[in-house]
Parts: C-alpha cells; structure tokens; sequence
C-alpha cells in the first residue's frame, strides 16, 4: 500500500515527485539515478524530497506496488472470480490492459525491474504469483475444454502477457497513429487476435 502523503511544498505533492522519479528511472535505470538529480529535475532541495520520503529505494517502492496493487485488483472483481475460466482470463487480459493504459509508466518500469535490490525482488515475488494465477486460469480452462490441450499452460500464459507487456514498447495514449485507440478498444484488438489461437476447436 501507498504511504500517505505528508504535507510538502506547493506544487511538490508524492504524486507529482512519484512521476518524476519514475521518469527518471526509465530514461536512466533506477542505479544510476541520484537523488541529486531527482532534485534537479524538480527544481527543490534534497531535503524536500525526503520531506515526502525516506530515500529513493522508498520512491522506487512506491512505484512498483502502485501497478502492481492495480494488477491484482483487476484479479478480485467479480469478473475474474465466477464463471467459465476462459471468461474469466479474457477479463484479467482486458483489465490488465486497461492498467496499463492508466498507469503506463509505472508498469514500464515494473517490467524492467530485474531484482538487484530487495525492493526490486520483493516486486518480481509479487509478479510471479500474478503470472500463476494466469497460469492457472490457463489450465482451468484448458480442463473445461475451452482451451486448446497441446501447449503447456506456462507457455501459452507468457505468450499471452507478453503481447500485453508488449504494449509499453508502443502504445501512447493521446499520441501516434495508434494513441487514438482507448483502452477497451486496444484490449478488444488484444483478445481478437491472440484468443482467436487460443481457444480449442469444435470437436472433430
């Protein structure tokens, strides 16, 4: 969970430091960022920043838990918990695509993250049980016959999320040729084309 904001200087909310640094982590990588810097790109004193927070390893966890927190929303609607598993896997893809449409710079950086901190692997900890529960809604309907049987469900749960993460590498809501699209659009482009492999065939 998110710590609550203290009380700082106008125009320098935990929001509004949390962009920044995030920014600053993808164009630069999280070790080789300063806190120097991040009170550079600013404009304030190091000691405004930790006003808000205690160092950047705080900052960075912050980041990782605000998309991660959102993923594993997206796994207690009620979408995600009742019906045939197939249904319910299509809900978490279109509700995983919508995080990241909303919160695309934090799950950029989520991706990147290759666990050289505890901060870091305490994320990749959290995003191996996300990756599970796909799995196993994978093999849940496989078992229903709704999914094809001759592709581990590993397999077939990483190729799916990774066109989802794909996403980060192009999609610029607002901007581009493709930015036009909302989200419910792009995850409708999504499912179309990945679900249309995925799902088992009439019986022959």
């Amino acid at each position: 969970m998110s710590a609550p904001a203290r009380r700082g200087r106008p125009g320098h909310s935990l929001e509004s430091l949390l962009d920044v640094a995030v920014a600053v982590f993808i164009e630069r990588g999280y070790e080789a960022t300063s806190m120097d810097e991040l009170a550079a790109r600013l404009g304030v004193t190091k000691s405004a920043i930790y006003h808000h927070v205690s160092g950047k390893g705080e900052l960075l966890r912050l980041a990782l838990d605000r998309a991660l927190d959102a993923l594993f929303a997206v796994t207690t609607e009620p979408g995600a918990a009742t019906g045939r598993a197939i249904d319910r896997l299509e809900h978490v893809v279109r509700g995983s695509v919508r995080v990241l449409s909303a919160e695309l710079p934090f799950v950029t950086l989520l991706l990147r993250v290759r666990g050289n901190s505890p901060v870091e692997r305490e994320a990749l900890l959290r995003r191996r049980a996300f990756d599970r529960f796909v799995t196993e809604l994978v093999r849940a309907a496989a078992a229903e016959g709704d999914v094809r049987p001759d592709v581990d469900p590993a397999v077939t749960s990483r190729l799916l999320f990774g066109a989802v993460n794909s996403l980060t590498e192009w999609y610029r809501p607002g901007r581009g040729p493709d930015g036009g699209l909302t989200p419910d659009a792009l995850a409708d482009a999504l499912v179309t084309t990945t679900f249309s492999g995925l799902r088992a065939g009439p019986p022959g």
